[in-house]
């Protein structure tokens, strides 16, 4: 059995004739046990009645009512087949409903078997797939809405425990003015952290969205670049860093404030990172139909561990928090949402404790 139904498959001409073959012998023993029985029935009928009908009446009442019969029996047949069919795909698709229930309650955990029904591509095994694939994914949704949450409320309990422990400081009447201008120099800096931390939030949130306004047009990305740079010359000069740039003329079409947000990301990272003393190297070039920018540091650097998790909301390297206190984490995630926006890519190269090197490519025009 199992082996003609082998054959079958690999050759679905045999199968189409062997269907038919079927049907014929199906159709065949039906008719004769209708008709036979339609000829017994009214046998019977003109005995206990005393009718003698001739011959050709005789063949045209058996044959109506064998008709009849073979028109009930296969109304008979279709409903139980239905019937039979229908109880058969409940009880196939019971798992399935109990696992929806499981995953409309926010269990993500559910998974139901497939069916073993050969074929991969058939509508059932496909459709016990797809929801096994929709609760693997509703269940990484939900651990990184729960890592989120855990992430912004530890971001915001630490500035909130500052401001509140100096704020009761500030209470205490024996303290000297030095005590006092410092106290809240730092409740001032935390607040400010605060605000930078809801900022960015909300662009992030816009940015993944897609709510942000995008208003492309044309001009020249090494002056965007450069005053930049010079803005930022008050925190490299305090540590001494040597800051170098070699930006090429280019043009670019693009949201010229967005990507003032790509460029102070890096720039800050570079300068937050890198030891006084230290140099910064900024390049621009167009090539190949690319627009490249790079910036390189010789700070801390990235473990290669960690360089696939930096472009993560929140996501901070251990040493990062060591040298650095204060940022949020999000400064990369934007960076890389807002390069995308620009059908661009952000790559980093780097060694722990020998700088890094971040890469931007854009589209030129």
């Amino acid at each position: 059995m199992n082996s003609a139904r082998s054959i079958a498959e690999r050759h679905p001409r045999l199968e189409i004739i062997l269907k038919g073959i079927a049907g014929f012998i199906v159709a065949t023993v039906a008719l004769t046990l209708t008709f036979s029985a339609a000829y017994l029935l009214m046998t019977q009928v003109y005995l206990r009645t005393g009718l003698n009908p001739s011959p050709l009446a005789r063949q045209v009442i058996n044959s109506f009512v064998g008709l009849v019969l073979l028109v009930m029996v296969g109304k008979l047949m279709a409903e139980i087949f239905r019937s039979s069919a229908w109880a058969q795909q409940m009880n196939m698709l019971a798992p399935l409903l109990k696992a929806m229930e499981q995953i409309a309650r926010g269990n993500f955990s559910v998974r139901v078997e497939q069916p073993n029904r050969g074929n991969m591509n058939d509508p059932i095994n496909q459709l016990f797939k797809g929801v096994n694939d929709m609760a693997q994914e509703l269940k990484q949704m939900e651990a990184m809405r729960q890592e989120f949450i855990s992430n912004v409320s530890h971001e915001i309990q630490s500035p909130l425990t500052s401001i509140r422990g100096f704020a009761q400081a500030l209470k205490d009447d024996q303290l000297s003015q030095q005590e006092r201008t410092h106290y809240l120099t730092i409740i001032e800096a935390e607040s400010t952290r605060l605000s930078k931390l809801s900022d960015n939030l909300l662009a992030l949130a816009a940015l993944e969205a897609e709510n942000m306004r995008f208003e492309p047009k044309a001009y020249r990305l090494d002056k965007q670049i450069r005053h930049l740079i010079l803005a930022c010359e008050p925190q490299w000069t305090s540590k001494g860093l040597d800051v170098e740039a070699s930006l090429d003329e280019v043009m670019i079409t693009a949201d010229e404030d967005l990507l003032s947000q790509v460029w102070l990301n890096l720039l800050h990272n570079g300068i937050k990172f890198t030891p006084e003393g230290g140099r910064i190297r900024v390049g621009l070039q167009c090539q190949q139909g690319k627009i490249i920018f790079n910036i390189t540091d010789t700070g801390i650097g990235i473990a290669e561990k960690e360089q696939l998790r930096i472009f993560e909301r929140f996501y901070k390297a251990d040493t990062a928090r060591e040298r650095a206190k204060g940022g949020s984490g999000l400064g990369l995630a934007i960076t890389e949402k807002i390069v995308q926006m620009h059908h661009g890519m952000i790559q980093v190269e780097s060694k722990l404790g020998a700088g890094a090197t971040f890469v931007v490519q854009l589209p030129a025009e």
